[in-house]
């Protein structure tokens, strides 16, 4: 492959909603000249397709995927050698999360560029603000590629151990939204095995015996902090299982600890906030929280019963 220059590489444009598989994997398989983007069907009773299932259609395309904890110069080094990076990145509104693909970057601006599914457009974010985003997800990185270029990683390069812990949460997580706990557990605890360093799989435990409404999902989210002080979602966690067992201080407590960490993240946390603040009978608090949820939430589906809400205030 030619070296690239411009450190951008020319990803195809394929409109958001015309595959069945996850966008940033269409977009990698069509990259590598993959044409069949044909996601097999299955029994799963769940409409929308997880990245791990991605993942897994590509490795039965012969693809290898590595799934690690990344860096910046991680990334570059990648687009360097052709190969577009896949980013775990907080989500925006009602989303705790999504996939970034990384396109490219920019030595002289010091800017990430990400694709964006539309004619002659990229993403670009700075480099300190991408990092301070990245970070909340613990700098995951996926990286999808023909087997025929496996020769360029080695078990120095990329922990083909570690891959697999990751690869186990990602399982877990699909299995947690699918309602299958039990499986989700089983699966983060053999994450935890490989490695126990590992913030999202202690998150994920951690929410699993939040499920299940066992208070071992303290222990879980703290060390999944304790591994990674901007976390996001394990201070989401620790104040939804606060507000769920009525200890409104510490809900309060640990929802604030996640907005600080990121303000425009996830607006429901405004709400679960204000919440907590209405049963403290902090009442001019929880109407500024509300006020939040509906602006960073502007197409909550209880928008109409907040608004009615706010007058009583």
């Amino acid at each position: 492959m030619q070296e690239n220059l411009s450190h951008d590489l020319n990803l195809p444009l394929i409109e958001e909603g015309s595959s069945p598989l996850p966008l940033v994997i269409a977009v990698v398989l069509q990259y590598w000249g993959e044409d069949a983007l044909d996601l097999e069907k299955n029994n799963k009773q769940n409409d929308s397709t997880k990245i791990i299932d991605g993942i897994e259609f590509a490795e039965k395309k012969q693809y290898s995927s590595y799934i690690y904890k990344s860096s910046i110069k991680d990334l570059k080094k990648r687009i360097d050698q052709g190969i577009p990076p896949i980013v775990i990145f907080p989500g925006l509104y009602h989303l705790t999360q999504h996939a970034l693909l990384i396109s490219g970057y920019d030595d002289n601006e010091k800017r990430i560029l990400s694709y964006i599914p539309q004619p002659d457009t990229k993403g670009s974010i700075p480099e300190a603000k991408f990092l301070s985003e990245w970070t909340q997800e613990d700098n995951i990185a996926i990286i999808i590629i023909p087997e025929d270029m496996k020769n360029l990683f080695s078990e120095d390069d990329l922990d083909t151990t570690r891959s697999k812990a990751y690869k186990l949460c990602f399982d877990a997580e699909r299995d947690f939204s699918n309602g299958d706990i039990e499986s989700a557990i089983k699966k983060s605890r053999q994450s935890i095995n490989i490695d126990k360093n590992n913030a999202f799989a202690w998150s994920l435990l951690g929410s699993c015996y939040s499920e299940i409404n066992n208070p071992e999902c303290i222990n879980c989210f703290t060390k999944a902090i304790n591994l990674n002080s901007n976390y996001f979602l394990a201070f989401k966690g620790i104040g939804n299982y606060y507000l769920k067992i009525k200890d409104y201080q510490n809900a309060e407590n640990y929802y604030s600890q996640a907005i600080d960490i990121n303000p425009n993240r996830y607006g429901p946390l405004y709400k679960n906030r204000a919440l907590s603040r209405l049963q403290m009978n902090e009442m001019q608090k929880a109407k500024q929280d509300l006020i939040l949820y509906l602006e960073k939430t502007p197409n909550a589906q209880d928008k109409k019963q907040i608004i009615e809400a706010l007058k009583s205030f």
